[in-house]
């Protein structure tokens, strides 16, 4: 129900486009905190002429649960918990984002399998993420069966990360120096398994709807975000590569082993939702181009660096069977032992299924960050949805909204 109703909406005399409309004939509504198409806890506040958007106001802060705060509180194994709830749908990326930050503070250097595996899980919560977006702006839109081919692949890639780390959702899979596990042959045989028919899929799904009217009417022009405008509001993954910035931090700052693969950047020019859209059903297929050369070159040796280095905790038979595993979990779980952790800041980021989610740190000489701080790619980019939305109509705010894939516990942290 709208909070202020005006009499009658009525057209100004003058020349529309010669002033604005006058305050009292706008409506004010409420777009969520509880909206289905919202998908989350999101809040706008829409002034309205008719059905025409002229101003809508984010309102953030319903999902604040101080995860920046508890960086301070728990350490630097601890915290990849928290970071599995900032980005629901992608946790895993938000695991590698927090510990390469971590790793780069304390100067670590993995071993190639853990890069390799880091990878690989990272692309697998890409098309996740992915699935994810474009099954809910279909769904938004009115394409039902769309969404229901998105979320059956989810599921697939569900078992595939409780296969790695007994999780299907929050996962907090990566540790400082390694992993929580090592790859099993069940796991590569679920990967080779997805790269076999996952392709298919993307075929019926592009099928379902790059040709569909209804859904391009509704996205295709809509929500348009241009070159300068997504530089200059620091938009950046697919919604600025949909604009025509083609950065990728995967190929400009290659971290990992991204620096072995061979993958395109996919860019488009438009900037509408449509564009979005298409930008990340082609990242899927080159996502799935990386996992394949990834699985296949898989490195032998450990997933973890070496106990004598004190930095990653030790397995269990090494803990039962070995003094060495056993003084170094010892070391580790200390409070007033743990890490030799410098008196640095650093910063660090990753190419997230969203754009550039990095993490910034400081250490003290502790096992806890003196300070810990996140830049999500969805607080960025709430900012510009506004802009994005007036002179549209009120049924285009679910397309612009869903195309955005604002993750509300990103935006308060």
């Amino acid at each position: 129900m709208p909070l202020e109703v005006s009499t009658l909406s009525r057209r100004l005399e003058e020349s529309p486009a010669a002033q604005p409309v006058a305050e009292d004939y706008l409506w004010t509504l409420n777009f969520g905190p509880q909206h289905p198409a919202t998908h989350t806890t999101l809040r706008l506040v829409l002034k309205l002429e008719g059905e025409r958007v002229v101003d809508a106001i984010p309102d953030i802060g319903y999902l604040h649960s101080g995860f920046e705060k508890l960086g301070e509180h728990l350490d630097f194994n601890q915290y990849v918990t928290v970071t599995d709830r900032m980005n629901y749908i992608s946790p895993m990326a938000n695991n590698v984002a927090w510990h390469c930050a971590v790793e780069k503070l304390l100067g670590l250097e993995l071993t190639p399998r853990c890069q390799y595996l880091r990878v690989i899980i990272a692309e697998l919560a890409r098309i996740s993420d992915h699935l994810l977006c474009n099954g809910a702006v279909g769904l938004d839109v009115g394409a039902f069966t769309f969404f229901l081919y998105a979320f059956n692949q989810r599921e697939k890639l569900y078992d595939i990360f409780e296969v790695l780390c007994g999780a299907r959702f929050t996962n907090s899979y990566t540790r400082v120096g390694g992993a929580l596990h090592d790859a099993t042959p069940l796991f590569v045989e679920k990967v080779r398994a997805f790269l076999k028919s996952f392709p298919k899929t993307l075929d019926d799904m592009e099928r379902l709807l790059n040709r569909n009217r209804i859904f391009v009417d509704r996205t295709k022009g809509v929500g348009v975000l241009s070159r300068d405008q997504a530089t200059n509001l620091s938009c950046t993954g697919p919604i600025a590569r949909a604009s025509g910035v083609t950065r990728d931090l995967r190929k400009d700052e290659p971290y990992l082993a991204y620096a072995d693969f061979d993958f395109n950047v996919c860019c488009a020019t438009a900037g509408d939702c449509f564009a979005r859209y298409l930008v990340r059903m082609a990242e899927m297929r080159e996502s799935l181009k990386i996992v394949a050369q990834a699985i296949e070159n898989l490195p032998a040796g450990p997933v973890n660096v070496g106990i004598d280095q004190r930095t990653a905790l030790p397995n269990k038979k090494q803990v039962y069977s070995t003094i060495e595993g056993l003084i170094s979990h010892f070391e580790l779980v200390m409070s007033n032992r743990g890490f030799e952790v410098p008196a640095e800041e650093v910063y660090s980021a990753i190419e997230s299924p969203n754009g550039e989610l990095g993490f910034y740190i400081v250490g003290d000489g502790s096992d806890r960050a003196y300070r810990a701080r996140c830049r999500p790619p969805s607080y960025i980019h709430f900012a510009v949805f506004p802009g994005l939305i007036r002179g549209h109509t009120l049924s285009d705010i679910v397309a612009v909204l869903g195309s955005l894939n604002i993750i509300a516990a990103e935006l308060d942290r």
